[in-house]
């Protein structure tokens, strides 16, 4: 059951109807059952994935709030972590594990029978994971006390809105929503819709149409450099556009049931550099490795060897939550690397920018911004491509022929043509700072906007739904 359906319209009306006719703790119950519906809408089977997940963190949550042993409090959350992990592992790596481990024994002359099961990756899963795991470490840090309530739980657990495809929430973000009182107001649902209506248009206009460009191109190997270049900034933006226009939706029907849920990207695109970058992108993914991954193993070290060599290990797992392959590995590997290269240069760059007069200052920071964006292409080049190699192939076609062809016109037409209404649409977001600013504007200003949307949704916009990339991971 995809947002962009008419199958989830009829869901979400037929709930957001009886919903708004229910007390505070019916509406739980509501909520509850409507999550399950929409996740066994994909395949009941999982849904006991789900339930297992819900009971094993529900359960270590109360027994480390009620221990007073350090130790027994950490026997629980092990359990908690190791039980996450060991479920995330088993669906979606073990085919990766047993394969690069009879490849690694092969090397030294090692033979084993390769071991392959079939196994379909339950949707959401390494999103629920995440979000569980993280309120039993919270309630073992004392950071928020258990609830007691399991049928809460549960609901925190399989919030759909944001169930498949995050943002990753934070127990003690959404889980005092979920047990306190919760308005609902016609203005939220005005805010609610606007959210829904610009993650529409993200989703069905510009992400799905730029796939229709970059596919082919990602999939071709004889291509000029020109096409591989505009096909990388294309997906670059398709990319951001599908999972910030789930987000959008997400948080758009949050909103209109009363609920608050956290911004998971903040202009990205605008950013003046890569950390600042990867501080914009996906943030509930990104926060979620600091706060308990990088932290922790820094520690209170000042040593700038130990926070790089941290700071790369935690965003090749980034890479590798994303899929089970190499080519995510080392999209994650290569960010690292250049958030630690950023860091390294920031105090000459910073000398230099200040040693010059005003305008060739401002040129100056142009030129680092332009060199930035290259840098993370390369990142979303390895992130797109099937493979490493393929990866590699891709990137020496870039170097190797930049020359404009006759054939390349109609992709660089194609690509502004979707691009361009996005980034004039996001400049005014973003010096308004807010997303629904166009909600918020003067009437003969935001009647023409909602119109033009609209009618670029409804001539271009895909008509068949098309799934979500995030939805694969």
């Amino acid at each position: 059951m995809l947002f962009n359906s008419f199958e989830f319209l009829i869901f979400f009306t037929i709930l957001f109807l009886l919903y708004i006719s229910l007390g505070h703790r019916w509406r739980n119950y509501l909520l509850l059952i409507g999550s399950y519906i929409f996740y066994g809408s994909w395949d009941w089977r999982f849904l006991s994935l789900l339930i297992i997940s819900t009971g094993l963190d529900y359960f270590c949550g109360l027994r480390i709030d009620a221990e007073s042993s350090d130790a027994k409090r950490k026997r629980y959350l092990v359990i908690s972590v190791c039980g996450n992990l060991l479920i995330l592992g088993f669906f979606k790596y073990f085919n990766f594990f047993a394969e690069n481990l009879t490849e690694l024994l092969s090397f030294f002359n090692l033979t084993i029978r390769p071991l392959y099961l079939d196994i379909i990756l339950p949707v959401g899963i390494s999103f629920y994971t995440f979000q569980t795991m993280s309120y039993s470490i919270d309630v073992y840090r004392r950071e928020i006390k258990p609830t007691r309530n399991f049928l809460d739980f549960a609901l925190f657990v399989s919030f759909f809105p944001q169930l498949v495809a995050g943002p990753i929430e934070r127990a003690k973000h959404l889980l005092p929503q979920i047990l306190g009182e919760r308005s609902v107001t016609l203005e939220k649902f005005y805010d609610g819709a606007a959210f829904i209506f610009w993650g529409l248009f993200q989703k069905v206009y510009v992400a799905d149409n730029l796939a229709a460009l970059v596919d082919p191109v990602f999939e071709s190997r004889s291509l000029s450099g020109v096409s591989y270049l505009i096909a990388g900034y294309a997906f670059m933006l398709q990319l951001y556009c599908d999972f910030a226009g789930y987000s959008n939706i997400a948080k758009g029907l949050g909103k209109m049931m009363g609920f608050d849920i956290m911004t998971n990207f903040n202009f990205p695109f605008f950013a003046c550099n890569v950390r600042e970058f990867w501080k914009r992108w996906h943030i509930s993914l990104t926060s979620w490795i600091r706060d308990y991954l990088y932290d922790p193993m820094v520690g209170n070290s000042r040593s700038k060897w130990r926070k790089g060599v941290c700071a790369v290990f935690a965003m090749s797992l980034i890479g590798l939550w994303h899929g089970p392959s190499w080519h995510f590995v080392l999209f994650g590997f290569y960010s690292g690397l250049g958030i630690v290269g950023y860091y390294a240069i920031r105090p000459w760059l910073a000398r230099l920018k200040s040693a010059l007069p005003k305008y060739p200052r401002m040129l100056f920071e142009v030129a680092t911004v332009f060199l930035y964006f290259q840098m993370l292409l390369v990142g979303f080049v390895f992130f797109r491509a099937q493979s490493v190699g393929d990866g590699f192939h891709i990137l020496s076609r870039l170097l190797q022929d930049l020359s404009l062809r006759s054939e390349d016109a109609p992709l660089v037409v194609n690509f502004f043509m979707f691009a361009m209404p996005l980034l004039l649409m996001e400049l005014w977001q973003y010096r308004s700072g807010s997303v629904i600013c166009y909600a918020k504007s003067r009437f003969w200003i935001r009647v023409p906007v909602y119109l033009v949307l609209f009618y670029l949704i409804l001539l271009f916009g895909v008509s068949d739904a098309k799934a979500f990339i995030y939805f694969q991971f």
